[in-house]
């Protein structure tokens, strides 16, 4: 990779998809896009499982050892609205990263057979799928309806502006994921997330801190009464809060310094100018897999293979 001249600017961007709903969801996602190119960004983030939502609140009628008729309904129209990697959608999205002349990354739900999973794409400014990353470990109930990635997604890409790549939500507090990503020399770390703690900003803060990278949280801001009216959905939801998702997106410096954000109770999009030169200077003191590491001692053995079904 050549050495970047230079800043670029960051979109991230905190809102809500039309919930359960693939279609009208993408067609937002293109709207923000363009709205964050407008502003003059080249890289784009928008949250985990955006399309077609994160389905907080739902259990999908199950406890152990059983599963209801009307869990098994929101299931299909979970999966019918899910995505196929490649398809339409990821054409649609495509094409605005290619007219925003950007780099974008969405969480999206993906289907592949009867399968589930959460997965982070990205698309670069000419329009291409560049790849994915599927969440290797599902959080808590998450497991009931979303399957596990494999280390053949744990990778970088060139930007040009410098080496970007992420992972989704609590695989965050995974130390051997975020070292496969070090190890790779990540400048831009993305986190999409559905996590709205204000515990969170010091995960994001410590990555920034301990990879020496620019680090972009991104979250929804979701109310209750943007879910369907499906009767079987909203007899789930009786007795959660008006706010399902207060946001808590925000971007941050290789030296843990706040450059926008934290976001929190609107939809909104943060920007800020990533200088390249922060990194290098950040590593003075401090390179993880550099001069900080102790590769005598530690070794890190990544499984790269793609899980065969």
């Amino acid at each position: 990779m050549s050495e970047p001249t230079g800043t670029i600017k960051a979109a991230v961007i905190q809102d809500a998809p039309v919930l359960f709903e693939r279609g009208a969801s993408t067609e937002k996602a293109c709207r923000l896009i363009a709205a964050a190119a407008s502003e003059g960004a080249k890289l784009v983030l928008l949250p985990e499982a955006f399309i077609p939502a994160y389905p907080r609140g739902l259990t999908f009628g199950t406890v152990v050892g059983q599963r209801s008729p009307a869990g098994r309904r929101i299931w299909q129209r979970y999966w019918e609205n899910s995505l196929e990697v490649p398809g339409p959608e990821t054409a649609m999205l495509a094409a605005a990263a290619r007219e925003a002349q950007a780099w974008v990354a969405i969480g999206v739900i993906e289907r592949e057979g009867g399968t589930l999973y959460c997965t982070l794409l990205f698309f670069d400014p000419a329009g291409n799928l560049a790849g994915k990353h599927r969440k290797l470990k599902p959080t808590a109930a998450e497991r009931l309806i979303w399957g596990e990635g494999d280390g053949s997604s744990l990778r970088t890409y060139d930007a040009g502006f410098g080496l970007l790549g992420g992972l989704i939500c609590w695989e965050n507090y995974m130390p051997l994921a975020r070292m496969a990503l070090y190890q790779q020399g990540i400048d831009i770390y993305l986190a999409p997330t559905a996590d709205a703690r204000d515990a969170w900003q010091a995960t994001l803060r410590h990555i920034a801190l301990e990879g020496r990278c620019f680090v972009l949280g991104c979250n929804q801001f979701v109310t209750r009464d943007m879910y369907p009216t499906d009767p079987d959905i909203q007899q789930e939801l009786q007795q959660q809060p008006e706010v399902m998702c207060r946001g808590g997106s925000v971007i941050i410096s290789p030296l843990g310094e706040i450059l926008a954000g934290p976001l929190f109770d609107r939809a909104g999009i943060l920007y800020a100018e990533l200088d390249p030169g922060e990194i290098s200077r950040s590593k003075f003191d401090f390179d993880v897999t550099g001069h900080y590491a102790r590769p005598d001692i530690f070794q890190l053995t990544i499984q790269r293979d793609a899980r065969k079904s």
